[in-house]
């Protein structure tokens, strides 16, 4: 039997021990231990890694703490606009969705076009009819209300300014959340999900629901999430690099990902992490923020939750 691993985050940035209260420390640690155990569950019971990481990846989404799903950010117009994608390595079958609104679970709505359509990214009112055709339930805007997230947005709503999600230094936050994961078959897969930017204008879309930039899969190499300044990480296709160090110079994993986020992505000023798997189950969860939510689980008996660097 293959060693199988799951590993999920909730995004990056400048998260700074004790400017977190416990109480609120304990509910993202709580919201990250269910999500990682509901998907290693999974795994445990023999169900595939696309399973795995999309049942993650909804918890995450569920929880108003996170920047996906009902916790996503306020655009410019005061709406809520979600970008979601799902990749399984095996066959290299991807799906996408951009520019959603009123989906309670977009990466469900991912993996649909994944399996249900011909295509692999579709976008705004097009996927709204994809999700309609399919019987889709549109959340009211008061499901996605938060008020942090809403007076994150009142205090630059009437600026030019856009803020990214957990960042004090940056104007604001990361909170894309996402998992990988490698079930007993040797098969591994990864599911990305977001609210994108505060006060975010014209359509703007970030690496997550992008093959390659935030989201990638590859049996031959790795399953990788990404979370971060988006602009950057598709400028350095970060998620396909990983896998690309891998393939073409026999990198190991931890190595890949760590010459990706703590080179790579620097020399193009661009901050974040990322998550990782291979088809041995190895795992990997760089970073060169402050911090990054994250949380993981092993057949081999390891564990563990964190948020701020070791």
């Amino acid at each position: 039997m293959n060693n199988f691993s799951i590993v999920i985050h909730g995004g990056a940035g400048t998260l700074v021990k004790g400017l977190m209260t416990p109480e609120l420390e304990a509910e993202y640690k709580a919201a990250l231990r269910n999500a990682r155990d509901k998907g290693y569950e999974v795994l445990e019971k023999g169900g595939s890694a696309l399973d795995a990481v999309e049942v993650a990846v909804k918890l995450l989404e569920d929880s108003p703490l996170f920047n996906a799903g009902k916790g996503s950010v306020f655009t410019n117009e005061g709406t809520h606009e979600m970008d979601a994608s799902i990749m399984e390595g095996k066959t290299l079958e991807a799906g996408a969705v951009s520019l959603i609104t009123g989906i309670k679970n977009p990466v469900s709505l991912a993996r649909d076009v994944m399996e249900k359509s011909y295509h692999v990214f579709l976008a705004g009112e097009g996927a709204m009819k994809f999700a309609d055709g399919l019987g889709y339930e549109i959340e009211d805007q008061d499901y996605f209300y938060d008020e942090v997230r809403y007076k994150q947005w009142q205090g630059i709503k009437d600026s030019d300014n856009f803020q990214l999600d957990h960042s004090v230094k940056k104007d604001g936050k990361f909170g894309t959340v996402g998992a990988v994961a490698c079930d007993k078959h040797g098969n591994i897969a990864a599911a990305t999900s977001t609210g994108g930017m505060t006060n975010k204008k014209w359509g703007r879309v970030g690496d997550s629901p992008m093959v390659g930039a935030g989201v990638y899969a590859n049996n031959k190499t790795c399953a990788v999430s990404c979370t971060g300044s988006g602009e950057f990480f598709i400028r350095g296709v970060v998620a396909y690099d990983v896998s690309c160090l891998m393939e073409h110079k026999g990198m190991s994993l931890e190595d890949a990902a760590k010459e990706v986020i703590q080179k790579r992505v620097l020399e193009i000023n661009g901050d974040g992490g990322l998550i990782a798997v291979d088809a041995q189950g190895n795992i990997a969860m760089p970073f060169n923020t402050e911090g990054m939510y994250r949380a993981f689980k092993t057949s081999k008996g390891e564990k563990g939750i964190s948020i701020y660097k070791s």
